[in-house]
C-alpha cells in the first residue's frame, strides 16, 4: 500500500517552526510591515507576521484596530533603543528580520532585558490605542470619560481625554494573548511576562495626568479647560528603565498549593505588584557573545567626559576608544527681518567623538 505521506513545502515548515518558538512579543515583528499595507480584508490578517491564532483572531474582528497596533510595534523599537543608546545593552535586538524563528537569547531568556521590553510593549500598545481614540483614528471608541472630581474656580471639565480604558482593555487582550497560550513556553517565563506586561500597564495608568489649556481675554487665562491625557511614551519610558534598574531577581517555586515567583535572594517578602523581575541574570555585554545575546560595544560611540554609562571607561568596558573627527554644517548668523522671516548662514565646525576598541 503507497503511503499517503507527502513532503511539507519549506514555507509552511517556517510557519510551524515560528509557531512553536515563538516569543510573547514575537508581535513586535509588525514594525516591519510596509507603510502601504491596509488592512481592510480579513485575509490580510494572514500577511501580518508574528502572530499567534488568538491575536489573528482580533486582527480579523477588529481590523480597523491593527493599524494602530503597528504603529505600536514600531513605536515600541524606536523608544526602545532611544531608551538605552547611552548603554551598552542598546536594545538593537529588537529589531530582528521577519523570518527569525526567535529573539537574540538576551530577550528570548527571562533576563533583566526582556522584563523592561515586555513591560514597555503593553504599555505602549496601549497608550497607542488610547491616543488613537482621542484622535479619532479608531471609530470603535471615542474620549475618554469626563471625571467624577469637582475641579476648583477658574477650572471646567472639558476637551478630549485619552480613552485609557478601552486602550488597556483592547492592548491587555492583544499583548498577553501569546502567554495564555498552552504552548507558550515555561511556566516560569510565562509568570514572568505576564507580571512584566502588568507593571508596565501600572506605568500607563499612572502616567494619566490632569492637562489644561487658558481661555480668556488677552490671555488673561481666566478660565481653563481641562482634561485627563497620557503623558508622552518617553517619560514612562524613562520611569521603566528606572524600574529595570531595580529589578528583582525570582526563581519559580512551590508556595502552597502551587508553584510562584518569589525573590530569590529576598525570601521574606513577596514579589512587588509594582517591580520588573527576571529569572536569568544577564551578561556584562562588553563583548560579542551570540549564545548570550550580547553583540558587544565595539565601534559603540562613546562620551569622553561623561560620568554615566555612556562614558568612554564604562562603554567601552576598559578595552580604550579611537578618537575621530567630524565636519557638522550648522546654522549660525542668523538675522530677524521684520517682517517676518530669519536668514541665517551656514558655518562649518569640526568636532572630535570616540568610538569604543
Amino acid at each position: 500500500m503507497r503511503s499517503s505521506s507527502r513532503v511539507l513545502p519549506l514555507s509552511v515548515l517556517t510557519a510551524l517552526l515560528l509557531s512553536q518558538v515563538c516569543t510573547g512579543i514575537k508581535w513586535l515583528a509588525l514594525s516591519h510591515s510596509p507603510a502601504s499595507l491596509h488592512i481592510n480584508q480579513t485575509h490580510h490578517c494572514k500577511m501580518l507576521p508574528g502572530l499567534v491564532s488568538s491575536q489573528a483572531q482580533l486582527c480579523r474582528t477588529n481590523m480597523e484596530l491593527m493599524q494602530t497596533i503597528i504603529q505600536a510595534a514600531r513605536e515600541v523599537k524606536k523608544i526602545c533603543q532611544k531608551t538605552f543608546a547611552d548603554m551598552r545593552w542598546n536594545c538593537s535586538s529588537i529589531d530582528i528580520p521577519v523570518d527569525a524563528p526567535k529573539y537574540r537569547p538576551d530577550l528570548d531568556r527571562g533576563t533583566r532585558e526582556a522584563a523592561f521590553v515586555y513591560a514597555l510593549s503593553a504599555a505602549t500598545i496601549s497608550h497607542t490605542i488610547a491616543r488613537a481614540c482621542t484622535s479619532g483614528d479608531l471609530r470603535l471608541c471615542s474620549c475618554g470619560p469626563i471625571p467624577a472630581e469637582v475641579l476648583e474656580p477658574g477650572y471646567r471639565w472639558g476637551g478630549c481625554a485619552d480613552n485609557l480604558h478601552y486602550g488597556l482593555m483592547m492592548g491587555t487582550k492583544f499583548s498577553d494573548a501569546p502567554m495564555k497560550m498552552k504552548r507558550s513556553g515555561s511556566h516560569a517565563n510565562k509568570l514572568m511576562h505576564l507580571h512584566n506586561s502588568e507593571v508596565g500597564r501600572q506605568v500607563l495608568k499612572a502616567a494619566l495626568v490632569m492637562k489644561c489649556k487658558c481661555h480668556g481675554v488677552s490671555g488673561s487665562c481666566s478660565i481653563r479647560t481641562c482634561w485627563k491625557g497620557l503623558q508622552d511614551m518617553t517619560e514612562i519610558a524613562m520611569d521603566l528603565k528606572s524600574k529595570y534598574l531595580s529589578a528583582t531577581k525570582v526563581v519559580h517555586r512551590p508556595t502552597g498549593t502551587r508553584k510562584q515567583l518569589v525573590p530569590k535572594d529576598i525570601d521574606i517578602r513577596p514579589v512587588q505588584e509594582n517591580e520588573l523581575v527576571y529569572l536569568q541574570s544577564s551578561p556584562d555585554f562588553c563583548a560579542k557573545n551570540e549564545k548570550q545575546g550580547s553583540v558587544g560595544t565595539q565601534d559603540r560611540q562613546c562620551n569622553k567626559t561623561s560620568l554615566g554609562s555612556d562614558s568612554c571607561d564604562l562603554m567601552c568596558c576598559g578595552r580604550g576608544y579611537n578618537p575621530y573627527t567630524e565636519k557638522l554644517v550648522e546654522r549660525c548668523h542668523c538675522k530677524y527681518h521684520w517682517c517676518c522671516y530669519v536668514t541665517c548662514k551656514k558655518c562649518e565646525r569640526i568636532v572630535e567623538k570616540y568610538v569604543c576598541k
